[in-house]
This record gives structure tokens, sequence and C-alpha cells, in this order.
């Protein structure tokens, strides 16, 4: 059996082990209501063994990582499937050392949960070894990419906490006004990460299934001694296409409820090679995730927010208050060498300027100033509870569309991280 091979049998392994530990956490905090032992033991009991397993499960993550690099040759972190689980191990590795400094397991029935769904994410991009091109063959690649995406984990760990700060605290009693604003805003958050999931099983379930889709689109080039060619490149779609690309000719078409052909062309600035197919997976992750959604709250019978709720008695919000600003105040030094500092040096280094404007550069900058924007009103200013939990929710919304949003919908020179 090869690196390669092996790596993904770890990976596999995690993935499993991460799933059972976030079981083992809802046992330990769910369940102590219905133990017939002393609630606190039952939950240290069970938060113990929660965290020895999700622990063997980064120990296996870990594996993944360096088989795949000793397998490769060349360092995992160069395409949407490798950095995707490089983030997840790095928000996996931000927990076990907040959990060091807090010892309080309290945090993994979020953390865990966030590192799952990244890792079902990753799997749905290629995982095929790809070589690098050019301007990634550097050792700022190295450097640059571990130290940002280790700065996300801590505030995906920031954001977890704040999450659970908000559901603890949140008053479903409370019919005001300004009350309902709240509960709103947090039910579309847990929304947002039901449409995220949707995705994943959306894409999972088509692709199980065989599903392809195949459009042809011509494209004409006009250079700057005004010299025009053609060119025809073809559009591979693995979920049934609501949108078509524009411009573009239909070359196969599997039937799915009877319906044969797009219902919809995308809109004409939308015009390229991808933009299409893009919108058509927003579109079914939106569909997938609120079909999710309703069915959950027929269920349940309620906000999914009102669900959890009576789950995080007991726990000290100021504890969960505590923990998101710490794991942002250790992430956001990491984050500014990674994102900022070590990118820049590697931009000069690879593309003749430490700043050009490029997409991807600019939102790692409005992270950036977002998070020193917490800091000052944390520090300077007092906010702590309520509106600091709300910033650090908002700030990893804004970490995601960084990583996801510009990687995969803008297009730039930050392209090659998409699929």
């Amino acid at each position: 059996m090869s690196y390669v091979e092996f790596s993904s049998d770890a990976f596999l392994a995690a993935f499993f082990l991460y799933c059972f530990a976030f079981m083992f956490y809802v046992i330990a905090f769910a369940g102590k209501k219905w133990s017939n032992r002393d609630p606190i033991a039952h939950q240290k009991r069970w938060g113990r063994i929660a965290f020895i397993v999700s622990s063997a499960g980064l120990a296996s993550h870990l594996a993944f990582f360096f088989t795949r690099w000793i397998g490769s040759g060349q360092i995992p972190t160069s395409n949407m499937y490798e950095f995707m689980t490089f983030l997840a191990m790095s928000i996996m590795i931000a927990y076990t050392i907040v959990y060091a400094i807090y010892r309080k397991p309290l945090l993994g029935v979020f953390a865990l949960p966030l590192t799952i769904i990244i890792v079902a994410y990753a799997a749905v991009f290629p995982q095929e070894v790809q070589p690098l091109i050019p301007a990634l063959d550097s050792i700022w690649l190295k450097v640059h990419v571990t130290t940002a995406a280790l700065g996300e984990a801590f505030f995906a760990v920031g954001f977890a906490a704040g999450l659970m700060y908000l559901l603890r605290v949140m008053d479903y009693n409370d019919k005001t006004k300004n009350g309902r604003r709240a509960q709103f805003w947090l039910e579309f958050t847990l929304y947002s990460i039901i449409v995220i999931v949707g995705f994943i099983i959306a894409v999972f379930a088509f692709r199980g299934a065989g599903y392809e889709a195949e459009f042809t689109q011509e494209k004409v080039i006009i250079d700057s001694r005004g010299v025009q060619t053609e060119t025809t490149s073809n559009v591979h779609y693995t979920l049934p296409p609501i949108f078509k690309p524009y411009n573009s000719e239909i070359v196969s078409v599997q039937p799915f409820l009877g319906v044969d052909k797009p219902l919809f062309e995308a809109p004409s600035w939308m015009n390229g090679i991808n933009a299409g197919r893009k919108l058509n997976t927003v579109v079914w992750s939106i569909i997938a995730g609120t079909l999710i959604y309703g069915l959950l709250r027929l269920a349940f019978r309620k906000p999914l927010g009102a669900v959890i709720h009576p789950m995080m008695d007991g726990i000290d919000p100021e504890d969960l208050d505590e923990i998101s600003y710490r794991a942002i105040a250790i992430g956001f030094p990491v984050f500014t060498l990674g994102a900022l500092i070590f990118a820049m040096i590697w931009a000069e280094i690879a593309w003749g300027r430490f700043w050009g404007w490029d997409p991807k550069e600019v939102w790692a900058l409005i992270t950036w100033l977002f998070y020193s924007a917490y800091l000052h009103f944390r520090l300077s200013r007092g906010w702590q509870g309520l509106r600091s939990s709300w910033l650090a929710v908002i700030g990893f919304v804004i970490v995601l569309f960084t990583l996801i949003g510009v990687n995969l919908i803008i297009a730039g020179l930050h392209s090659y991280s998409g699929v």
C-alpha cells in the first residue's frame, strides 16, 4: 500500500472518529438529565471519553496529512480538498489547545460538528494528488497557507463558543421586537449551516447515483493586436441543471424527475466557463438545505435554536464568552502573520508585487480589519457577552466567504484553489 492510499484510509478513520466523538459529547451534555448517576459525574465521564476519541481522530488526521505529504512529495495544501482537510485538522488542533487551557469539554459539542462538516465538504472535491503550478512551488506556500489556516481555525473555535453563548442566553419567551429580531438572526445562522450540509448531501447523493450533464460553450477572445480567436469548452455538471451556462449548447443531460433540459439560462453578466455551474450549485444547496431545515422544523415543531437551548442548561455563559475571546485573541496574530505578512512576501516573489487588489487579498484584509475591530471593541469599549458573541459569529461568516466564496465564485489569481 502506498503512502497516498494509506493517507486516504487515515482520513476516513479520522472522519468516523470525529463522528463518534460528537455523539459522546452529545451524551455527555444532553444525556445528563436522564442519567441515574450524578449529572456532573456523568458529564465528566462522557466528556473525557469524547475528548479521548476526538484526540484519536486528530492523531489519525495528522497521519493522513504527513503520509500524503510523504507520498506526494509536496505539502497537501495546494487545492480545495487538501486545504479544507488541513483547515479541519487545524480546528481540532485549536480546540485541543483551548481545551488544555480551560479543561472544559463543552466546546466539543459545537467544534466537532464544525470539523465534521468541513471534512465532508472537503470530500466533495477531487482527491487526486495534483502537481503544483509554478506560483505554488515555494517554501512560502508552507508558511503562508498553514499559518493562515491555523489562525482561521482559532476563529472557528471562537465562532463555536460565540454561537453556543447565543443559544445559551437567548430568551425564547421574549416577544418584543428586539427579542424576535435576535431569534430570527440566530435561527438564520443555524439555517445557513444547514444549507452547507444540504450542499454536501446533494452532491454525494447525485454523485452516488452517477448523475452527469454536459454543455459546450464557445468563447470569442480578442487579443491586444485585435486578432480574434474562438475556443470551445465543455462544462460538466454533477447536479441536475436548473441553470445552464450562458450562451451554451446541450451535449447531454440525464433526465431528473422527467425533466431532460435546464429550466433557465444563467444571466449574461455571469458569462464564464464555470459561472452557470456555480450558480446551479448555489441554487441546489439552498433547495437541499431548505428541505432539510423544513423537515427538522416539522419534526420538532419549533425553531431549531429553541430545541438546542434547553441542552445548554448548566453551562456558564461567561465561560463561553471567555473561550470565544481567548480563541480569537490567539488566532488574530497567527492570521496576521499568515494571511497578510507572509502572503505579501510570497506575492512579491511569485508575482512581483506585495499587493494587487486580488479578490482573495481584499477579503483577507476585510477579515483582518473585522477582527481588529472585534478586539478594539472588546478591549476598549467593553463589548462582552452578547455583542462580542455576535461579532464572533459574523466574523467567521466572513472567513467562510473568504475561503469558499472567493475561491469558487470570484475569479482571480487564487482561482487555482478551486476545482
